[in-house]
């Protein structure tokens, strides 16, 4: 059976993959990202989380301790906002409470796109050795927080663990009013759309599911809600 491995630190994007019904291995990546974005020149947020999508897999993929049965996935989400000036914003994880909380206030009651780049590499040694990826792209509505609310939110120190400064899934969310697309991209892995690349690469997805969940789907056991 495949199995996969994600080429990112984020504890949302492996809780996300396991409640999915997935148990990926995880080995982090130490790609430079300001220069992987200089040395291509991109500055569209939805190139921006791809280029270092790409890079982050391919940097996992090429190491001597990736199993032979691997599918390595990479993943990046900005935030995209309009400025004062009108021109778009990209933004990754805040520098610093100080930068966190000056972003909150611009974009308090206001909306952002968040951009997730994906892409998957079939380090497999009887793979497809595919290569593709693909971006997920949200709206996010904030809500009108008060300066307190803003100054309490960044005193957590959440927003500065978190592209765009802040979480649907966490303390977040409460200020968050509502999204209109895949709200696991916004946590950082759009579900439907890893799906997708992993057909391309040639496998299906309950193959990638642990043996609890394919026990479950052969007992055809479901949860009840």
């Amino acid at each position: 059976m495949p199995s996969l491995l994600l080429a990112s630190a984020s504890p949302a994007r492996l809780a996300t993959l396991r409640s999915a019904g997935l148990d990926p291995a995880v080995i982090v990546s130490d790609v430079d990202e300001p220069a992987v974005v200089e040395r291509y020149g991109v500055t569209d947020g939805e190139d921006v989380c791809l280029v270092l999508a790409r890079a982050k897999a391919e940097d996992v993929a090429g190491r001597d301790e990736v199993p032979d049965d691997a599918l390595v996935l990479g993943c990046d989400s900005v935030l995209e906002v309009e400025g004062a000036d009108g021109a778009k914003q990209v933004h990754g994880k805040p520098a610093d409470a100080d930068e966190a909380r000056a972003r909150w206030r611009a974009m308090r009651g206001r909306s952002g796109v968040l951009h997730t780049g994906h892409w998957l590499v079939d380090a497999r040694e009887d793979g497809s050795g595919a290569t593709l990826g693909g971006v997920a792209s949200v709206t996010v509505h904030f809500a009108d927080l008060t300066d307190e609310e803003v100054d309490a939110y960044v005193a957590t120190g959440e927003p500065l663990a978190v592209a765009g400064a802040f979480t649907l899934d966490g303390l977040g969310g409460a200020f968050v009013r509502g999204v209109e697309g895949d709200p696991h991209a916004v946590v950082g892995v759009s579900l439907p759309l890893l799906r997708e690349l992993v057909r391309e690469a040639g496998v299906a997805w309950p193959q990638l599911w642990t043996p609890a969940a394919r026990e479950r789907a052969e007992r055809g056991g479901g949860t009840r809600r």
